[in-house]
């Protein structure tokens, strides 16, 4: 439960038609299973206590009372645990027949939470027995006990801000204003729906789909557990199908035919981050009546448990109590965020991603009316990249690549290896490669300041830095052109840019792509091309170490690799991104990087580079606030005119303290 993880889990018992002793037994053996793997919130099927397919049944007073003793068994079975428990059931008041969800909690029947929409048409034909539920709770008299009933009840975790619980059964998630719009909007964080869905062909691609999307419209969990084994085949059959999804993901799914249960973490952290991140998720007005808090009902007063109940959100609020303790995690957390795992999307991502690449700095030439394109091409796997989406730009505007300016700027640090990829890789993409070697310039730059060119410090590297972005610039303004930045997002994260120097840019195409998917991208290309100069010269620079080649090559080998000095660009990415999308506190980036990195990195790595990602970002925050326009092409983007407004002057001192304490 810490940190904001919630176990969860779908039940899919196998059931007996009309024998509610029967599937009780049934709902007590997932029960304890689901108890026995740490769930604490349980969902069962739609009617699953008589089973669904009961048809003209519903309306024997003997399988209604049966029910209703079966219910107090359950109840019972729940005194002493912590679990909140949905089970689905008829239920008769007024002379009316609802079909309900029963919430129960430690040995009390807490809510029972009525369907709103009854479908009548195919071979669905509910209104025959049921009446929709009512909005506004109202009190019924259940197992003895007085038990609020109306669609409109969330249920409140008292130690746990994040987590509220809300319900809809079935056909209330295919209408166009579902119950649940509502119930996140009163602060339902996990949405459950009790289904019997029956199965068709394709219509299992169909209820996944409903299912993620609805948790992504809602920015929600949604556990979905629906009918399975034992209902009656004789015009239908059910599968079983069990889905939970958290804000667009689907984290579990159960094997159709099978009756599996199926048990995640749903982050209900994560899903608060996301709400208040979005402004435009529902706030209330100052004359909303629905947002009134101080209304209560009457019977709240006479809860002999000490259960709070009130209003929320125009909903009937009722507090249940799980126990506050970690959550083992099953989980899996891929060490890439940023890279989609499966090869297929992966692809189709890198194609988009080139493609927004690309058409922000097509724009970026029509507006300006610019000639050429100025690159600084060192070999290294940024600027490969800024050339091939430089190359797709023009390509899309209908340029020759003549226009565009490969400028290779040999130093001290220079090896053949990457100066031979430069140029090869400029001569197969027909562009114009020019050579300007810097080191006569730097070495008289020396001279000017007083800098021995012997002591390799950080005035020793910056200066050839800074010569190269002014042969950069200079040369644009010669050539009526833009220099295009190559700088990537994790380099910017860290603050690893010379200020002033590859710091600066007139359009970085590379601004928003992560390192680790900037490889990607490039070996994408590799394979795509359709020409085997290209690819080959791509793939040796995918092969060669990055780094910024500043320093003085060894035996003709690169001496200054990137990720000796700042750390693995995968661990930095993991924490860019848990820390920014999703809001995350150290801790508990460090407990699933333990997980993501786990054979990799061993604890103590990953703690000595976490420390430096805090404190690099914090420190380096002022070269972001001036970094050159380029296009957001994820999630996650550090442009202080969009994703990031962050004050340059921050302290880093609380997350700082918190990674000394892990």
């Amino acid at each position: 439960m810490k940190q904001g993880f919630v176990k969860v889990a779908a039940m899919s018992p196998k059931i007996k038609v009309a024998d509610p002793e029967f599937n009780a037994g049934q709902i007590m053996e997932g029960m304890k299973e689901a108890r026995d793997n740490g769930a604490k919130i349980i969902v069962f099927p739609e009617l699953c206590l008589t089973g669904y397919t009961c048809n003209d049944l519903f309306q024997q007073d003997m399988l209604l009372e049966s029910t209703l003793v079966q219910l107090s068994v359950i109840k019972k079975a729940t005194e002493g645990t912590d679990f909140l428990l949905f089970v689905g059931m008829p239920f008769e008041w007024n002379q009316k027949l609802y079909n309900v969800a029963a919430v129960i909690h430690d040995g009390h029947v807490i809510g029972l939470v009525p369907k709103t929409f009854l479908p009548n048409y195919a071979e669905f034909y509910e209104a025959r027995y049921f009446t929709r539920g009512m909005k506004k709770p109202i009190v019924v008299k259940v197992c003895g006990e007085d038990v609020p009933m109306g669609t409109d009840i969330i249920f409140k975790a008292d130690e746990m801000k994040d987590l509220t619980v809300a319900c809809e059964l079935c056909e209330d998630a295919w209408v166009p204003d579902t119950p649940s719009t509502r119930h996140a909007v009163a602060g339902a964080t996990i949405i459950v729906n009790l289904s019997a869905s029956n199965e068709t062909v394709a219509k299992s691609e169909y209820r996944r789909d409903l299912v993620s999307m609805t948790s992504a419209r809602l920015v929600s969990g949604y556990i979905y557990a629906s009918a399975g084994e034992g209902e009656s085949t004789q015009d239908i059959v059910f599968g079983g199908h069990g889905i939970i999804a958290e804000n667009g993901s689907v984290l579990a799914e159960a094997e159709r035919f099978e009756s599996k249960n199926i048990y995640t973490e749903i982050d209900v952290q994560r899903i608060a981050h996301e709400r208040r991140r979005m402004t435009t998720y529902d706030a209330p007005d100052e004359d909303d009546a629905k947002y009134a808090c101080a209304e209560r009902y009457a019977y709240a007063e006479r809860n002999d448990n000490g259960r709070m109940i009130s209003m929320c959100g125009g909903h009937l609020c009722i507090t249940w109590k799980p126990e506050m303790r970690e959550t083992p995690l099953t989980r899996k957390f891929y060490p890439m965020p940023f890279v989609p795992a499966d090869s297929a999307d992966r692809s189709k991502r890198c194609e988009e991603i080139l493609n927004i690449q690309a058409s922000g700095l097509k724009k970026r030439y029509e507006h300006t009316g610019c000639k050429t394109a100025v690159i600084g091409l060192s070999g290294g796997l940024d600027s490969t990249l800024a050339l091939l989406v430089t190359a797709r730009a023009f390509d899309m505007i209908g340029k020759d690549h003549k226009d565009i300016e490969t400028v290779t700027m040999p130093c001290f640090g220079t090896t053949d290896r990457t100066y031979s990829n430069a140029c090869k890789l400029a001569k197969s993409l027909g562009t114009t490669l020019i050579e300007v070697n810097i080191a006569d310039s730097v070495n008289r730059h020396f001279q000017d300041i007083g800098q021995d060119p012997e002591k390799h410090d950080v005035t020793y590297e910056n200066c050839q830095a800074r010569e190269r972005t002014q042969v950069l610039m200079d040369i644009a303004n010669k050539d009526w052109g833009l220099v295009i930045g190559t700088g990537d997002m994790s380099e910017l994260a860290l603050g690893w840019a010379t200020y002033n120097g590859d710091h600066m840019s007139m359009y970085g195409v590379n601004v928003s792509v992560p390192k680790t998917l900037v490889r990607h991208l490039v070996k994408y290309d590799a394979d795509t091309c359709g020409r085997k100069e290209l690819s080959e010269v791509l793939l040796d620079i995918l092969d060669t170490p990055v780094s910024p080649e500043l320093l003085p090559p060894v035996n003709g080998v690169i001496s200054q690799k990137t990720e000796d000095l700042v750390g693995p660009y995968e661990l930095h990415d993991f924490f860019l991104y848990y820390m920014l999308r999703c809001g995350f506190e150290p801790a508990k980036v460090y407990r699933l990087a333990l997980i993501a990195f786990e054979g990799t990195y061993d604890a103590d790595t990953i703690k000595k580079w976490m420390k430096s990602f805090y404190h690099r970002f914090f420190a380096q925050q002022f070269k972001r606030s001036c970094m050159p326009d380029g296009p957001k092409v994820g999630s996650v983007a550090l442009s202080p005119r969009g994703d990031l407004r962050m004050p340059s002057d921050a302290s880093a001192a609380a997350w700082m303290a918190q990674v000394e304490n892990l």
